[in-house]
């Protein structure tokens, strides 16, 4: 019997069966190979996630991989047997902004598979195929299962514009640190910095293509063109800051608690550094996500520690809140 995670109310949740919602025009029904656990699936299970960026009952699961296996009329036969990945945010594709292509602030408000929409922590999906990545014929999808987190990353890398020969650093060393460094590493950067709390990911760290690795209450530089924050808190952000050089190009992907204290204006104005945020990937850096890996430039595989059924969901969440340096990424298999 195929089954589903599903999330009544905060702190509470039930394994139930499952039945496959049958694509309608412009649909896939995908069957799910993994799915990914990460601090918002946490925030979303403890009912601790931003007012109206998430609704129950629920089925989370927003980081998933998978295989379309049947799909809706005005949808191409072709994509049926293909392995695919899927974007989450469910834009009104009308709006200025999705015209723009910014379609993770379209204007019509939030819907995302696995927060408001149904997700992937059950033996199928079903979406609009218009949101679907098809990967190569040859592609591990328990590696395609990380391209969520990747793609937002990829998004903080494309605005970060770095160019080949430049001086670029990561601050954090959890998931999203250790796809910015890969996707840094792709520009040929002169030096690559990665900043971190823990000594035990420097290997990693350098296996990705760092070429320096520090503490974060080590004496740092102040003199890099590019920096990419991914560890989650205001601390994290300023120094981020502060490892930039004038006019350097600051990108921040973490979400502090609300009400942190962070970045200082006048710091940021006399500098003129230039700052941007990420929440979410666009089709944009969907695409470069999905191009990179094929071109194994991309390696989430080292990422993964553990692998659980969907009916060790409490487990899973445990692990991915208890700060146990053994643990990475946790999928869940249906």
């Amino acid at each position: 019997m195929s089954s589903q995670v599903l999330i009544e109310a905060p702190g509470v949740h039930r394994v139930e069966a499952h039945t496959p919602r049958q694509p309608g025009p412009g649909e896939a029904l995908v069957a799910v190979h993994a799915a990914g656990i990460c601090g918002s699936d946490r925030e979303v299970y403890q009912g601790n996630r931003p007012e109206g960026y998430v609704r129950y009952p629920l089925t989370p699961g927003h980081e998933w991989s998978g295989t379309v296996t049947a799909v809706g009329a005005g949808v191409p036969g072709s994509l049926v047997g293909r392995k695919v990945v899927g974007e989450g945010f469910r834009n009104c594709q009308v709006c200025e902004r999705c015209h723009a292509g910014e379609t993770t602030l379209c204007s019509a408000g939030y819907e995302e598979t696995g927060f408001t929409q149904p997700g992937a922590m059950a033996a199928t999906l079903t979406l609009p195929a218009r949101l679907l990545h098809v990967l190569p014929d040859d592609a591990d999808l328990t590696a395609a299962a990380l391209l969520e987190p990747a793609a937002c990353i990829a998004a903080a890398a494309l605005k970060a514009h770095a160019q080949p020969g430049e001086r670029v650093a990561v601050v954090g060393t959890g998931t999203l640190g250790m796809f910015a460094v890969q996707f840094l590493k792709a520009v040929s950067p002169a030096e690559l910095l990665v900043v971190g709390t823990r000594n035990d990911r420097e290997a990693l760290s350098r296996r990705f293509g760092a070429s320096d690795f520090r503490l974060k209450d080590q004496r740092l530089p102040d003199d890099f063109d590019v920096v990419i924050e991914t560890a989650g808190s205001a601390s994290a952000a300023r120094t981020a800051a502060a490892l930039l050089r004038r006019g350097g190009r600051l990108v921040l992907t973490g979400i502090p608690a609300p009400g942190a204290d962070g970045l200082d204006p006048t710091d940021l104005v006399v500098r003129q550094l230039e700052v941007h945020t990420v929440f979410g990937a666009p089709p944009e850096a969907w695409a470069h996500t999905v191009r990179v890996f094929g071109a194994g430039l991309l390696d989430p595989l080292p990422l993964v520690t553990h692998e659980l059924p969907l009916t060790e969901f409490p487990q899973a969440i445990e692990l991915v809140g208890a700060g146990d340096p053994k643990v990475g990424k946790v999928l869940l298999r249906p």
